[in-house]
């Protein structure tokens, strides 16, 4: 696994805070675990800039690694056993040698742990013991995959301690098998292998064994528009159903065609078929599935408009991907609570204030949590106050895309922080 010092993760421009951090990291292991940590680990959380809902049904997606990451710091323990603190957590503690699913661990970080290691074994990596004390600027919630994060940093951690080293791309496999596996979410592979591979990313999922991953140059701050998230504060308890029907509902769709994901069938087939697809699936599966073609589309033409460096056809696919996902794929509040609409709200805001300039959409699986804007430099000031106004503080945060993913730290030793 290759090692990169803080520059080349980070930039020059936060180098300084960058060491205040790390200071702090290995203040946080020492006092915690009474040593010195030998090794640092970092995994960057992701946004998703098209392709909202595809990747489970094997479509294409653009996303990219940001500048919020999880670290760690970390030594080897020759016992099997990792302990692994979580600042303002309590320890999790897993017995490599115990690799089976645990029902009352479902929904938890020792689930994302154990589903790890159990992927990396049963791939004939070695694995073992270790001690972390780890922070996080991925917020929890807010649609930047804290959890992909976390699992890319698990999965990052064991291949640097103990070799066998899968690329990244496997790394995010098996940093998905984990989620659905051991921790019970559903989900797609965007979040982990954009975590994992960081920087700006196409990624085409035909072949979901071995996905199709393309680094794309852009960065919104070279055009003059700020990359914001903006967390609504919604909740996510109680909304695993609403996500997972997503895919469900897309599949039940291909399955009238005797396939099992969306892609292994066209968008001529859907059309052809409409009135037999709505009475067998339903309108919202029909819906869902014609965003998945649409959608699938748009990120192409996205890319095509990043290469020819056309930044207002950039932005009007992003409109319209947010509008599809508004109207066709249905994940902007949940139907069994018609009273949160955190992120209906957060979008009108946003385009009274950006006034047909820039572009937003939700962001992530949607139902609660954020929404992504590009917003131009000269209305920045009045974006993060209207959304402050709202949804209150520490709610709008400006995104770098980051080019290094999952990552090993080279810190040069501590006299240089």
């Amino acid at each position: 696994m290759d090692k990169y010092d803080l520059s080349r993760v980070y930039g020059d421009r936060e180098i300084d805070s960058q060491k205040a951090r790390y200071r702090a990291l290995i203040g946080g292991f020492e006092q915690t675990f009474g040593e010195k940590p030998q090794r640092f680990f970092s995994a960057s959380g992701r946004t998703e800039v098209c392709g909202n809902h595809t990747d489970h049904n094997n479509g294409c997606v653009l996303a990219a690694g940001v500048s919020l990451d999880c670290i760690a710091a970390v030594v080897p323990t020759d016992d099997g056993m990792i302990t692994f603190h979580s600042m303002g957590y309590s320890d999790v503690k897993i017995d490599t040698r115990e690799l089976e699913v645990r029902q009352d661990e479902i929904g938890t970080s020792a689930a994302l742990i154990r589903g790890v290691c159990a992927g990396l074994a049963q791939r004939g990596c070695k694995i073992g013991g270790f001690k972390a004390y780890s922070v996080s600027s991925v917020l929890s919630g807010s649609g930047l995959s804290s959890s992909a994060a976390f699992e890319v940093l698990i999965g990052d951690i064991l291949a640097g301690l103990y070799g066998g080293c899968p690329d990244d791309i496997e790394i995010a496999r098996i940093s998905q098998y984990a989620e659905n596996a051991y921790f019970g979410k559903p989900s797609g592979l965007m979040d982990q292998m954009a975590c994992s591979v960081g920087g700006f990313i196409a990624i085409d999922f035909e072949n979901a064994g071995s996905p199709i991953v393309t680094p794309l140059k852009f960065d919104p701050a070279v055009h003059g528009y700020a990359l914001c998230i903006v967390d609504t504060k919604g909740s996510h308890a109680d909304l695993t159903p609403d996500y997972a029907a997503i895919p469900a509902e897309m599949k039940s769709v291909a399955q009238v065609f005797g396939k099992s994901v969306l892609r292994e069938i066209s968008r001529e087939q859907l059309a052809d078929n409409t009135a037999f697809v709505r009475s067998k699936c339903g309108d919202r599966a029909y819906l869902r599935a014609l965003h998945f073609f649409d959608e699938n589309e748009r990120v192409r033409q996205m890319a095509c408009a990043i290469e020819k460096d056309d930044l207002e056809g950039f932005l009007q696919i992003v409109r319209e991907s947010g509008r599809s996902s508004l109207s066709l794929l249905q994940n902007i509040f949940p139907c069994s609570q018609p009273q949160n609409q955190g992120l209906s709200v957060a979008l009108y805001a946003a385009g009274k204030v950006l006034g047909g300039k820039g572009a937003y959409r939700v962001h992530g699986g949607g139902f609660a949590g954020t929404i992504q804007a590009y917003v131009p430099f000269e209305l920045l000031d009045g974006f993060k106050a209207e959304m402050t106004k709202l949804f209150g503080d520490d709610c709008c945060y400006e995104l770098g895309i980051r080019a290094v993913g999952g990552a090993e730290i080279d810190l040069g030793g501590e006299q240089n922080l």
